[in-house]
């Protein structure tokens, strides 16, 4: 199993660019008004947002990747890595976007990677 955990971990990472692609795309959005702006309207402002785009196009490809993955190992292996995303993008948001952290979430963050360590080993 461990011979699949590029394609795990590149599912991973395009997870979570996906996340931030889609985060950045809908501050640019601002804030969504289906009532006055009316439901078509609101969808194609959204999806056509450049960043939501690709993020939902990175969307695409991570599952495609995770559909190979899961075609090859057991899901009880392949599902939990998908965790480390929210590492990566806590990562991302302490370093690049200045946000805090505090102790419990640096605590989290600490058991989900020793937790899917654990899982690696098995």
């Amino acid at each position: 199993m461990n011979a699949y955990l590029p394609l795990i971990l590149f599912t991973v990472l395009t997870n979570a660019a996906a996340q931030l692609m889609l985060k950045r795309g809908m501050t640019g959005v601002g804030t969504l008004d289906v009532a006055g702006d009316g439901l078509i309207s609101t969808v194609f402002r959204v999806v056509f947002n450049p960043f939501v785009f690709a993020g939902l196009c990175t969307f695409v490809i991570s599952m495609a990747s995770h559909l190979i993955v899961l075609s090859k190992v057991q899901i009880s292996y392949a599902y939990p890595f998908l965790s480390l995303a929210y590492v990566v993008v806590a990562a991302y948001a302490f370093f690049v976007c200045h946000e805090d952290l505090g102790p419990a979430r640096i605590a989290g963050i600490g058991l989900i990677v020793l937790g899917t360590i654990f899982i690696a080993q098995s």
